[in-house]
């Protein structure tokens, strides 16, 4: 059981930490937005570059933090009948639903790996007036879907623990491991 908790740890610990630095990416989207207000207003001379910037940026930003909601339980959830369900029976019903959960995870990783490969080779750019390389935000999908895939098992033996009363339910506003981000 303690190599079980220590992989669930592990995992929470390391989408939080990633989680965390993505985080500051829309402070960054902010800036940018900003900047771009300023240049075609004030200096009346608009970028190029900056929507698409922003574009890409909230694209690594959205993929990334997938493996961080899982982790605090946040993903949307249809709670008409799940909010008043017991922790065990939550959890029960999560160990089944797991199974749709990681056919979709298993096609992204799959997908996304074969769609960032494919990127990679010819090192695509978006084809824009500014053209950046848009191959490091195709490889973050497989990345992200790798990351949401290891939250994913670290919830189902958490699920397990909990529907089996092995270990505690966790702390929802925290995450799987009650410990702040």
């Amino acid at each position: 059981m303690r190599v079980i908790q220590a992989y669930i740890n592990g995992i929470t610990r390391l989408n939080n930490m990633i989680g965390t630095c993505v985080s500051y990416l829309v402070y960054a989207m902010f800036l940018f937005l900003i900047l771009e207000v300023f240049f075609r207003y004030a200096m009346e001379a608009p970028t190029v570059w900056t929507n698409e910037l922003t574009q890409l940026l909230f694209g690594f930003y959205i993929v990334m933090s997938g493996g961080y909601v899982m982790a605090h339980r946040e993903h949307v959830n249809v709670d008409i009948f799940y909010s008043h369900f017991s922790e065990r029976t939550k959890a029960t019903v999560n160990i089944f639903t797991s199974v749709l959960f990681f056919l979709f995870v298993g096609s992204v990783l799959y997908f996304g790996a074969s769609m960032a490969w494919d990127s990679i080779q010819s090192w695509e750019t978006s084809f824009s007036a500014w053209d950046p390389y848009i191959w490091p935000v195709k490889t973050a999908i497989p990345v992200a879907a790798f990351l949401l895939l290891l939250q994913g098992i670290a919830r189902l033996l958490e699920d397990i623990g909990i529907a089996l009363n092995l270990m505690p339910a966790p702390n929802h506003k925290h995450g799987t491991t009650g410990e702040h981000p």
